[in-house]
């Protein structure tokens, strides 16, 4: 095990604070760093010595030897105990669980985020597959928390084995169901899983309290879990790694790993980089960054993906189709320059709204898209001889409906990934987004 950075911001606020110095030897579960204000506390992964506390991280140099042993947190409600675990949402931002689970849902809703929406990820399903329980006793506590009286689990039909190990472990549980999902992106989204469980549309403010719900990622639930069962502070990660590996592309899963680890000693468990690559994504295809191999991971990191070479544009003109639910302009520019293309034009996707001046897009209706003609005469206006877009499943089908007609060649954000990972392109959509549900949720 290669030196720890543990970075001080792994949740949606303010960086944490250190409170360790260079020098200070430390133990799996030592608190390492608090909140300033909204935030989550951090702890150390591993057994060790602190070699260094900068602005931004923590870096520990570890023991040889680790053992299984971790510092619990204090007994406490079990609301104080998810707090003082610092749990975050483990499939997203990383709001702060403690924060969440502490509003009164007076009768409401848990709805638990197994969408696991980004194409090539695999470890919440695995979970689900491998040990639901603990994910549907972490849904029972959060219930408990925060006084719901529901608790619905939205999965992707798709998903045959993890449904049926869900169906099995949910017979006898009145007060929690399941609702199938289409396989489409981004049925992942919080918005879209209100929508799709509780038929309530929210407003691109609105948080999923506003119907009377909670969202928590499948991995969350579980640490929830740990939390209150073990007392086990949250330091690890699950997260899959896929790509261009020695060995094939098929995912490899890895259940809690330290957090803190690089992303290049993560690949090197995997089989190693095959050769000649583009990049190396961290997150999904749809929302995750280009990283170096000495990134480090935190409780936030869902995948690690390295990607074939990306085609040579020789310096055509390129119009950009930022949506709310891909990657950033940022990111689509990143894109853009790797192929070797020039940007000539930039627009985003009518249903893109920016809530504040500088605040992440988000979509007015996640999934469900009204057409994107007026963006592609706008880039063949522009002299673009292609586009990349990064829109979802419907959006990306709308974009295919006048295109083509007008001349434009269409690259989609996630197509180096799709291709690596022997995923269909998002181009056209092929499936309906309607699914048929189980009888009573059962």
């Amino acid at each position: 095990m290669g030196n720890l950075q543990i970075l001080l911001r792994q949740h949606v606020g303010a960086p944490c604070e250190a409170i360790v110095k260079a020098g200070d030897r430390v133990e799996k579960g030592t608190l390492i760093a608090t909140p300033t204000g909204l935030g989550a506390n951090i702890f150390s992964s591993a057994y060790g010595v602190v070699e260094d506390v900068q602005e931004d991280r923590i870096i520990i140099k570890p023991d040889e030897e680790q053992k299984d042993e971790f510092v619990p947190i204090a007994e406490g409600s079990k609301l104080d105990m998810v707090k003082a675990a610092g749990v975050v949402g483990m499939g997203g931002a990383g709001f702060p669980t403690g924060v969440k689970l502490g509003a009164d849902l007076q009768g409401g809703y848990i709805l638990v985020n197994a969408a696991e929406c980004e194409p090539g990820l695999r470890h919440n399903i695995l979970q689900l597959e491998e040990d639901c329980e603990k994910v549907i006793r972490g849904v029972k506590y959060c219930m408990e928390i925060s006084n719901a009286a529901k608790g619905i689990f939205a999965i992707k039909k798709k998903n045959e084995k993890a449904v049926a190990r869900l169906r099995e472990a949910l017979k006898d549980e009145e007060a929690i169901t399941i609702h199938l999902l289409p396989d489409i992106y981004p049925m992942g989204e919080e918005r879209a899983v209100v929508r799709e469980c509780l038929g309530i549309e929210l407003e691109t403010t609105q948080l999923p309290s506003a119907a009377n719900a909670i969202v928590c990622n499948v991995e969350t639930l579980a640490r929830v879990t740990e939390a209150i069962e073990e007392r086990k502070p949250c330091f690890s990660k699950n997260l899959t790694v896929i790509g261009k590996l020695n060995g094939g592309n098929e995912p490899h899963v890895y259940m809690d790993v330290p957090v803190g680890t690089s992303v290049g000693e993560l690949i090197e468990r995997a089989g190693g980089i095959d050769g000649v690559y583009g990049e190396i994504i961290m997150g999904g295809p749809f929302t995750g960054r280009a990283v170096e191999a000495d990134e480090p991971i935190t409780k936030t990191t869902g995948g690690i993906i390295v990607t074939i070479e990306f085609p040579d544009l020789h310096g055509a003109k390129v119009g950009l189709l930022v949506c709310a639910c891909g990657g950033s302009e940022e990111r689509m520019k990143d894109i853009c320059a790797k192929m070797n293309g020039e940007v000539a034009s930039v627009a985003r996707c009518k249903q893109a709204v920016e809530n504040k001046p500088g605040a992440p897009l988000k979509c007015e209706r996640p999934g469900n898209c009204p057409g994107q003609a007026k963006n592609n005469i706008q880039f063949k206006k522009d002299g673009c001889e292609y586009i990349i877009i990064g829109n979802c499943s419907d959006c990306s089908n709308t974009v295919m409906g006048s295109a083509p007609k007008m001349g434009l060649k269409v690259f989609h954000q996630t197509d180096h990934v799709m291709r690596t990972i022997a995923h269909p392109l998002y181009r056209h959509l092929r499936v309906s987004k309607q699914v048929d549900q189980l009888p009573e949720g059962k």
